[in-house]
C-alpha cells in the first residue's frame, strides 16, 4: 500500500508541478506577497498596525518596528497595566473587540463575564476531552471547538450580538480546552497522574493557565506577571498573518463561529505560523549538544554558520527566532518581552540559560548578513524568547502553540466581528491557469 501511495505521490507531483518563471511572468504575488516580502493589500481594519518601515524624502527605509492596537503603541498599553499592577489580558481584550480602553467598571464587569463564561457543558471533559486523548493538542482544541458548537442551540446564527457570545465564551474556556487536554493525554498516554482543577473566578486569564496546569494550583507573581504579557504581545498582529486572514476568508463566507475559529486553529497549527518557538528550543538544545565552551562567542558564531549552510540541527538553513515577515530593524513585542525573561530567567536560575540566549541574540543578525542578502534587515522576533520562556515556567512543549492560540482566539474574534459588521461579500481571490486546452481522450485510446 505505502509502494502504491508513493507511486501516485510522484504522479501527482509531476503533474501538478508549476513553472514557477511563470508566476513573475503573469505578475502573480506567490504567497500573496511582493518581491520584497510586503503584503498584498487585501481589506481594511481598524483592530491593529504594524510600522517597520518610513518614507524620507521618497525612498523607504527599514526602521524600529512598532505595534499598535486601536491605534495604541502596543509599549504604551504594557507600561500602563504593568505599572500599575495590573494584569492586562482582559484590558487589552475589551480594547480589541470593542475600540476603547475600559475604565474600572467596565473592566470589572468585562472580568465578570468571561469569570461567568469560563463554564464547559456538562460532562465535556469526559464525554470528548478524555475519549481520545492524543499529543496533538491543536486538533484537539479544533475537535472541542467545534463539539462546543454542537451544544450550541445558535450555532449557525450570524448576528453580531450571537457571534460576541460566542467568541466571548471561546475566549473563556481555551484556557481550559488546552490545559485538560495536555492532562489528559499526560495521564492516558503517558501513564503519569490526572489533574483536573477547577478555574477561580477571581483570577486573571494568566493566573488561571498556572493554577489549572500546575498540582498544586501554585505560581510566583513574576510567573504570572511574564505570562500575561506574552499573552498580551501574542494576542493581534496586523490582520495579515495567516490564521487571521484564514478568519477574515472563512467569515466571508457566512459560516458559524466555530467553524471559523477551527479553521483559524488548523492556520496556526502549521509549524510555519504558530510552532515558531518550539523550534528555537530545539534549535537551542542542538546548540548545546554541539558547542563545547557556551561562553565562547567564536564557537557558537561558528554553530550558527553551520545552521545557515544547511550543515546542522534540521538542515533547513534557519536560525530560528531571528527575522520577521514584516519587521525590520525589530520586533517591539521581542523588545518588551525580553525585559522580563532576564527577571523570570534569575528567579528560575536560569541566568547561563538566559546569557546564551542574549549571545546569540546578538551574534545572529551578524552571521545572517555575512551569509544572505538582507534587504530589510534582521533582529529577532518574539518567538524567539516566548519557548524559553515557557520552558522555564514550566509549561511542556505540547502547550506552546495552544498558549498562541489562548491569546489569538481575541484577535481572531475581533477580525471575525470586522469581517460581519463590514462585508456582505465573499472573499475570492483569482487564480489564472497556465495549462492550455486539452482534448478529450476515449478510454481505448489512453496509454
Amino acid at each position: 500500500m505505502t509502494r502504491n501511495f508513493d507511486a501516485l505521490a510522484a504522479l501527482c507531483a509531476k503533474k501538478n508541478q508549476i513553472d514557477p518563471t511563470l508566476y513573475a511572468a503573469n505578475n502573480v504575488q506567490r504567497g500573496l506577497r511582493d518581491k520584497e516580502g510586503n503584503g498584498v493589500k487585501a481589506g481594511l481594519t481598524q483592530i491593529s498596525t504594524i510600522t517597520s518601515f518610513k518614507t524620507i524624502n521618497g525612498e523607504k527605509l527599514p526602521c524600529q518596528g512598532v505595534l499598535r492596537y486601536r491605534g495604541i503603541d502596543v509599549k504604551q498599553l504594557c507600561d500602563g497595566f504593568l505599572s500599575a499592577g495590573r494584569y492586562g489580558f482582559e484590558e487589552v481584550a475589551y480594547l480589541l473587540l470593542f475600540g476603547d480602553l475600559p475604565d474600572g467598571a467596565a473592566l470589572g464587569s468585562f472580568h465578570e463575564l468571561l469569570a461567568q463564561m469560563r463554564q464547559l457543558p456538562a460532562h465535556f471533559v469526559r464525554d470528548v476531552i478524555m475519549k481520545a486523548p492524543r499529543q496533538d493538542m491543536m486538533n484537539l482544541l479544533s475537535r472541542s471547538v467545534l463539539t462546543i458548537g454542537a451544544y450550541d442551540r445558535q450555532c449557525d446564527d450570524v448576528s453580531i450580538p450571537n457571534v460576541l457570545r460566542q467568541c466571548l465564551h471561546l475566549t473563556s474556556i481555551f484556557p481550559l480546552l488546552a490545559v485538560y487536554g495536555y492532562h489528559c493525554y499526560n495521564h492516558y498516554e503517558c501513564d503519569d497522574s490526572l489533574y483536573i482543577h477547577r478555574a477561580d473566578p477571581l483570577l486573571s486569564t494568566a493566573e488561571n493557565v498556572l493554577r489549572l496546569l500546575r498540582p498544586d494550583k501554585t505560581y510566583t507573581p513574576l510567573e504570572a506577571k511574564i505570562l500575561d504579557l506574552a499573552l498580551v504581545l501574542h494576542m493581534e498582529h496586523g490582520g495579515g498573518n495567516n490564521s487571521t486572514f484564514t478568519t477574515h476568508v472563512v467569515s466571508s463566507s457566512g459560516t458559524d463561529t466555530y467553524s471559523t475559529i477551527a479553521s483559524a486553529l488548523g492556520s496556526l497549527k502549521g509549524p510555519k505560523h504558530g510552532g515558531a518557538n518550539i523550534k528555537v528550543v530545539q534549535m537551542f538544545e542542538d546548540l548545546k549538544r554541539n558547542v563545547g565552551d557556551l561562553k565562547d562567542e567564536d564557537e557558537v558564531r561558528a554553530y550558527l554558520e553551520k545552521l545557515l549552510a544547511k550543515e546542522t540541527f534540521d538542515q533547513k538553513g534557519l536560525i530560528y527566532g531571528m527575522g520577521h515577515a514584516v519587521y525590520s530593524l525589530s520586533d517591539p513585542r521581542a523588545d518588551l518581552f525580553k525585559q522580563f525573561t532576564e527577571q523570570l530567567a534569575n528567579e528560575k536560575g536560569e541566568h547561563d540559560e538566559f546569557a546564551l540566549y542574549d549571545m546569540v541574540e546578538r551574534i545572529a543578525p551578524q552571521v545572517i548578513a555575512k551569509k544572505r542578502r538582507i534587504y530589510k534587515g534582521v533582529s529577532a522576533n518574539v518567538d524567539f524568547y516566548s519557548g524559553f520562556v515557557y520552558r522555564i515556567l514550566g509549561i511542556p512543549a505540547e502547550l506552546y502553540t495552544p498558549m498562541f492560540a489562548i491569546a489569538r482566539i481575541v484577535g481572531w474574534s475581533a477580525h471575525r466581528l470586522e469581517e460581519l459588521i463590514n462585508q456582505d461579500k465573499i472573499i475570492r481571490p483569482a487564480y489564472q491557469s497556465v495549462l492550455p486546452p486539452q482534448e478529450y481522450i476515449a478510454m481505448e485510446d489512453r496509454s
